[in-house]
């Protein structure tokens, strides 16, 4: 009998016996902090897992409880397993809390590319004092898209998502567009990896897993 029949004649608690933990690790951008242990029977299976941690569990910062990390695995090596930045996504509730009556929302749904490469999916959002025009909320909304995408045309993609994630950036955006219109609040709402760069030119961020395979090289397996 071969070792694939004799695991599917397995029972399930015997299954989960043939399982090993792993440890799965921020990307190195992130401190490498312990976000989730995870059991498999086969290493390989865990490429392309994603893992979803806040960024209070890397910080320890109460206050930031609400920003959701999206991390994927892509290298097994040993008992570790090692992420890429993913994507990130505000709580609904918080982004819900920002939106008063009599101010205007402005939503601005784009796409950037880092200096080395890397597209990025982006939805940064600005609240006014008060009610704006339709003109004024065209006019920030460009701001918010102009001077986010010059921001990653001249950082890393490493550089660039901690920026974003810890708010490096919405200071510069807010006093920017408060020339338009008076603001409160700017936020970097969600976030998604679209594709990553390798020597034959840019692909779609997509792991696969591949039976033996430990490592994605360039986070995709396309």
């Amino acid at each position: 009998m071969s070792s694939a029949a004799r695991k599917f004649r397995l029972t399930g608690r015997e299954r989960w016996r043939t399982k090993k933990w792993y440890n799965v690790l921020s990307p190195t951008n992130f401190g490498s902090v312990i976000v989730a242990s995870t059991p498999v029977d086969e290493a390989w299976k865990l490429l392309g897992r994603n893992v979803e941690a806040t960024l209070y569990d890397l910080t320890g910062d109460i206050t930031q409880v609400h920003a959701h990390l999206y991390f994927q695995i892509w290298k097994v090596d040993g008992e570790n397993a090692y992420t890429i930045f993913k994507g990130h996504e505000l709580a609904r509730d918080y982004v819900r809390s920002l939106t008063r009556r009599k101010s205007s929302r402005i939503t601005a749904i784009f796409s950037v590319t880092t200096k080395d490469g890397y597209l990025l999916r982006l939805t940064v959002m600005a609240w006014t004092t008060y009610k704006c025009n339709t003109s004024q909320q065209h006019a920030i909304r460009r701001i918010l898209m102009d001077v986010t995408s010059n921001i990653a045309s001249t950082s890393t993609f490493d550089e660039f998502v901690v920026g974003m994630v810890f708010g490096d950036y919405v200071q510069q955006l807010f006093n920017e567009a408060k020339r338009i219109y008076p603001l409160r609040k700017v936020e970097f709402v969600k976030s998604k990896l679209i594709a990553v760069p390798t020597p034959e030119g840019p692909k779609k961020a997509v792991i696969i897993p591949k039976a033996g395979v430990l490592e994605a090289p360039y986070a995709t397996s396309l």
